[in-house]
């Protein structure tokens, strides 16, 4: 490769990428705090990369930017055949990958990341960036690849990179394509013995040597797997680049976490590294989009340019979520970029935390109770919650709960699951039984001694845990309240939990913040089947459930125990 001579724009009209940032930092155009951040630091290496052998080569940048509108075409809808016109942020981010370069004329990024909401127009400016790579970069026998963990995943990026062949006819007479319509697997440019196909980590091909690595929707990357197959092959490669693009996701600890954060703070100046390339949208922190739509843009930075039928969409989503506390973190999570505790969290925090109440579970004695018990099996979390009935009618139930682990390797267990059970044990929030297996005798302890303090109705159980506690109660004498099982399937499980969101949403439930309740429930997820009956789900959860489960099941025996009667107290 023979190095050009850089030049550099005095205009802002000559450099959309300089302007972009200049508009960002001087409060013109929205945006969030990492893009603010990303665009000062852009400005600040202008004035200060030379130092670090950075060079702004504005003829590179805006040769990428007019490959865009020059050679590639839309797809889909409203926008199909048309020429592919950049938006202010997506000049930003092709400009700065293709313009900035090192004293050797090669490109300064080698790692992109991309974090920006749905429908932003992500995906298409990634199969751009791996156009262009191929056709365009004189790159020869380059390797262009849309890679996922599973093929389906990696041809969803692909197909947007079919289209645009389909609908350009530059590309159309350059490219080879291998199969048809939804069948093709490679676009070979023969010109330069270069290829662009989908990659997944299940293919067990070995030796990948991306000029173009593209990897599509990161937050549902479990493994840092699919990344890093395509990172070791870029070492042959003078200016190879990984382009990861993806919405927030609810898995801190999958790869995606890890490079939102890395990116966040490259962008503040945090951390200095020359060759990657943070984009990551999202809100600042007082920011409410369930309030006000002007900071919608911040997530998706495409709303400020583009008369796009997704406003529409957004605001039908912000109006269920309101209605639904299951849907709330999916539309914060997809719609803008706020990244949560769960997949599809049952309760939304604002609810839970407005469930709150400052009271002593020990100024509660001699009152009527029902209770949940969800017994692990040897080594998981148990969980015993008990609803205590208000005396005074208007009053809400109240939460009680309990929680244990095994003492036998609960650092490694606190390690494994990124929570403090060590501190939480010393705060009293959790207590602990002697042994690699959770002592069933010292939970059916804890339950006599609450018999003793409650008047308890009943207790509600999973039936697969409970033959050998029932064994040791009979063993010991000891006498235990009406034991109900509550089946853990869609159908038995879901009266129980409509009684639960019905009470909490009704303000006829309240908890004291107990942090090992409050985790369970940040972490459940709901499922459900055809016939619309919902569970909770230990499956899909993002931690252990365990305590809120118990409390379901509670909440389910309030109306299996006093039949037609309206309350207990009117019973008393």
């Amino acid at each position: 490769m023979t190095t050009k001579k850089p030049t550099r724009s005095t205009s802002s009209s000559d450099d959309p990428v300089t302007e972009y940032a200049q508009s960002v930092v001087d409060g013109v155009r929205v945006a969030g705090p990492h893009v603010r951040g990303q665009c000062a630091r852009h400005l600040r290496d202008l004035k200060e990369g030379k130092k670090r052998g950075l060079v702004w080569n504005v003829d590179e940048a805006n040769k990428a930017l007019r490959f865009y509108s020059n050679v590639l075409k839309l797809n889909g809808g409203d926008f199909e055949g048309k020429p592919f016109e950049l938006l202010p942020w997506q000049k930003f981010v092709v400009g700065s990958l293709f313009g900035w370069r090192g004293v050797d004329g090669y490109r300064r990024f080698r790692v992109a990341y991309v974090e920006t909401a749905k429908g932003s127009g992500k995906s298409p400016l990634a199969a751009g960036v791996g156009m262009l790579g191929l056709v365009a970069d004189n790159e020869p026998r380059a390797e262009i690849y849309s890679a996922a963990t599973k093929k389906d995943q990696a041809m969803i990026l692909f197909r947007d990179a079919v289209a645009m062949v389909d609908q350009s006819p530059e590309l159309g007479k350059r490219l080879q394509k291998s199969g048809t319509g939804e069948r093709c697997w490679n676009l070979a440019y023969m010109a330069q013995g270069a290829f662009f196909r989908p990659i997944s980590s299940d293919d067990g091909q070995s030796g990948p040597r991306p000029h173009i690595g593209l990897i599509d929707e990161l937050h549902e990357h479990k493994t840092n797997t699919v990344v890093e197959m395509m990172r070791a092959g870029t070492k042959s490669r003078r200016q190879a680049l990984i382009f990861m693009i993806t919405n927030a996701g609810h898995n801190r600890m999958g790869p995606c976490w890890g490079y939102h954060e890395y990116g966040a703070k490259v962008a503040a100046g945090e951390v200095e590294d020359d060759a990657f390339f943070p984009f990551v949208c999202g809100l600042d922190e007082l920011d409410d989009p369930f309030a006000d739509e002007s900071c919608w843009p911040k997530a998706n930075p495409s709303l400020q340019d583009a008369d796009l039928p997704g406003m529409k969409y957004i605001r039908e989503q912000v109006v269920e979520a309101k209605g639904m506390p299951s849907k709330e973190a999916i539309v914060r999570r997809l719609n803008f970029c706020q990244w949560t505790d769960a997949e599809s969290p049952w309760i939304s925090g604002e609810v839970w935390r407005g469930a709150q109440r400052d009271f002593d579970w020990q100024d509660l004695r001699g009152r009527r109770a029902v209770a949940g018990l969800d017994l692990s099996s040897t080594t998981d979390l148990t969980g015993m919650v008990f609803l205590v009935e208000p005396i005074e009618a208007g009053e809400p139930w109240l939460l009680v709960p309990f929680a244990w682990l095994p003492d036998v390797e609960l650092q490694r267990k606190a390690d494994t699951d990124r929570v403090p059970y060590i501190q939480w044990r010393a705060e009293g929030y959790l207590d602990t039984t002697p042994g690699r297996a959770i002592s069933k005798r010292v939970i059916l302890q804890k339950l006599s001694a609450m018999c003793d303090f409650f008047e308890i109705i009943a207790v509600g159980y999973d039936r697969w845990r409970i033959e050998d506690l029932m064994a040791l109660a009979a063993d010991d004498g000891i006498s235990l309240p009406e034991m109900k099982p509550v089946g853990q399937g869609y159908k038995d499980f879901s009266p129980a939990l409509e009684t639960f969101e019905r009470m909490l949403l009704n303000g006829e439930i309240a908890h004291a913040g107990h942090k090992v309740l409050d985790w369970c429930m940040s972490n459940a997820v709901i499922e459900q089947d055809g016939a619309e009956n919902r569970k909770l789900s230990k499956e899909k959860a993002t931690g252990r459930i365990d305590l809120a489960v118990a409390a379901v099941m509670a909440a389910g025996l309030i109306n299996a125990t006093i039949s037609a009667e309206k309350s207990f107290w009117e019973t008393a």
